[in-house]
């Protein structure tokens, strides 16, 4: 079949996107299903800063490929030996295939899934396909086995999650990254106590869906910090305690200030200076957490004796540490219950040829979460 799609040709184009357009919107060619693969016609695919790391190139990835990762859909049709979805359902994407055989797979740490990274490495599918080519038949490389910023995508049946056909797909798309992310961090990777206090540097969708993670999973205080109003905004909304502007006041001095460091940080800026903030801003014997993915070449240092003697964890934590068939319909069950207000994750819904403008607003902060709907 044919299918439009924002396909990216070479990293590192300057800003404004609105200019320079790296991402091309193109009719593409688009493969049956294969084996143990699935078609989704795409109903909602968010835009996220790991898109934004591999459009400026600091995380680099192979050219040309169809972009997205966070995203909703219906299923189309399925390939042989897909047995648990069907055609009219609902499903959430993960955007790292899970192929449930590995070590990591089978001791329940399936973010780690060992094909599934080879395979995102490479862009393919976990069978190695690449069902997407141009009309002159180059081969199109697949963002993270989802390739979500296309009108219809063909995924292995490992990387899609069934989910309740009542929730809106504009809303569930922020649920395969943002949510399973951010709250995956607090209740997998920290499993912060109730009472705990807790930091928050960095208010993307990833931080403030960790600081409603936070307040849902009974924390106390929680401290939010950013540089830009809007988001601080937020996040007392979503359940922050304390907001600080980080280019206003010294986050780390105000933290000990009022209650001498926090028990957890997270860092979900993916930068190593904000990352050793949160570090001086976790008391001993806590715990900071890293959920942002900075440059690969760029190093974190800390006084290396405040490890021991100060009984400190630093803790990595990607994609929530989730288990997605586990942790995604509790999610969204807690969202029903009105436990996560992820609605206020959601800056405005765009048409796929927006996409160049909107990246701009991701960039320079002005847009939290901004979801492509789809929209004939």
């Amino acid at each position: 079949m044919l299918t439009r799609a924002a396909v990216l040709h070479e990293m590192q184009r300057p800003t404004p996107y609105a200019i320079s357009k790296p991402l091309v919107i193109e009719e593409l060619n688009l493969a049956d299903p294969g084996p143990g693969e699935v078609l989704v016609e795409m109903a909602g695919a968010g835009l996220c800063h790991s898109d934004l790391s591999t459009i400026d190139g600091s995380r680099p990835r192979v050219m040309p490929m169809v972009m997205g990762h966070e995203a909703s859909g219906i299923v189309r049709e399925v390939g042989p030996g897909v047995h648990d979805l069907q055609p009219d359902d609902h499903v959430v994407f993960s955007f790292v295939p899970l192929c449930g055989h590995c070590i990591p797979c089978a001791t329940g740490r399936p973010a780690l899934c060992e094909p599934g990274a080879a395979a995102n490495t490479a862009g393919t599918l976990l069978s190695g396909r690449r069902p997407f080519s141009s009309i002159s038949g180059q081969e199109i490389n697949h963002h993270l086995g989802v390739a979500a910023f296309a009108e219809h995508t063909v995924v292995a049946q490992e990387s899609l999650i069934k989910i309740d056909s009542q929730l809106p797909l504009s809303t569930a798309a922020l649920f395969g990254c943002a949510v399973m992310t951010g709250v995956g961090a607090v209740v997998n990777t920290a499993k912060i106590e109730p009472g705990s206090s807790v930091a928050v540097f960095g208010l993307g969708g990833v931080g403030l869906s960790t600081v409603m993670g936070a307040r849902a999973a009974g924390a106390e205080t929680i401290f939010a910090i950013d540089l830009l109003p809007d988001k601080l905004e937020r996040a007392t909304q979503v359940g922050a305690t304390h907001t600080i502007n980080a280019s206003e006041e010294d986050p780390v001095q105000l933290i000990k200030d009022i209650q001498n460091g926090v028990d957890y940080t997270f860092e979900s800026v993916g930068n190593e200076l904000v990352l050793q903030q949160a570090y001086a801003a976790t008391k001993r014997g806590g715990t900071t957490i890293t959920i942002g993915l900075p440059h690969p070449g760029k190093m974190f240092s800390v006084p290396a004796v405040s490890l021991v003697a100060e009984e400190r964890t630093i803790k990595g934590s990607y994609m929530g540490s989730a288990v997605p068939r586990r942790d995604l319909p509790r999610f969204i069950a807690a969202y029903q219950a009105v436990l996560f207000p992820v609605d206020k994750l959601l800056t405005s819904t765009i048409q796929l040829a927006e996409i160049n403008e909107a990246f701009d607003a991701l960039a320079t902060g002005t847009a939290v979460r901004q979801v492509i709907t789809f929209e004939k």
